[in-house]
């Protein structure tokens, strides 16, 4: 292999172990109004957004089978995220409730969003679940309590969307998250969040928990694991 070959490689692998690395930050699209959560990830609304995926296990290793891509916008009053997810095998809980909250929804298949404001105290932030079916779940999460699990009883005042495709075997999942629940701050431009997003995959027996950013560690709280969410005006 020529110098140049073996350079050009180099710069090719080392871009993608970067991409892989999850070292850029998720950008947030700014949008100019709130809008009814929807889940075509076609739509106008979110073809505005930026992908970034969850693919791979809490150890780092990929699957690529599971690679969910999330997109988000925001407003001056709300963020919005948008999961599409490939699944093979649903886990789903009998008698769903979409009006009243979901305690231990993480039982079953979800996607989460993991979200602090506190560069400071990164053992304080919020938890946003939704389910296929709807279900939701909000947790303000302090890791110093003996069972951060508590904090389900707070109400973000957060709303979900969902649908699931069973011909192309993805479902979708929409969230809309009040700017008040999550931040002191005016949303702005340049605001920078600490995130990071999962989701469960299938039944016990064979569950997969897949990451953005990989936590290293049995349980997703693990704050130090954390990447960045930043509002951005413009891709």
């Amino acid at each position: 292999m020529n110098r140049f070959a073996a350079t050009c490689l180099f710069l090719v692998t080392g871009a993608a172990c970067a991409q892989s690395s999850g070292s850029a930050p998720f950008k947030s699209v700014y949008a100019v109004q709130d809008v009814p959560l929807n889940t075509n990830p076609d739509s106008s609304f979110w073809r505005a957004a930026m992908a970034i995926y969850i693919e791979v296990d809490i150890n780092g290793k990929p699957l690529p089978r599971y690679r969910s891509e999330v997109r988000s916008r925001w407003t001056r009053d709300s963020l919005y995220l948008l999961y599409s997810c490939p699944y093979e095998e649903l886990y789903l809980k009998p008698n769903p409730d979409t009006v009243a909250e979901t305690n231990e929804l993480w039982k079953w298949d979800v996607a989460e969003l993991f979200i602090g404001s506190d560069f400071h105290n990164i053992r304080r932030y919020k938890e946003f679940e939704a389910s296929p079916q709807g279900e939701w779940i909000d947790l303000d999460i302090n890791l110093a309590l003996p069972h951060h699990e508590v904090g389900w009883t707070w109400n973000s005042g957060f709303h979900v969307a969902a649908r699931i495709d069973p011909k192309l075997k993805v479902w979708y999942g929409a969230m809309k998250i009040p700017f008040s629940a999550i931040d002191q701050r005016p949303p702005a431009d340049g605001n920078v969040f600490r995130t990071n997003l999962f989701r469960s995959q299938g039944p016990p027996q064979s569950q997969f928990s897949i990451a953005w950013k990989a936590p290293m560690s049995t349980t997703f709280h693990t704050p130090e694991r954390f990447g960045r969410l930043v509002l951005v005006k413009g891709k």
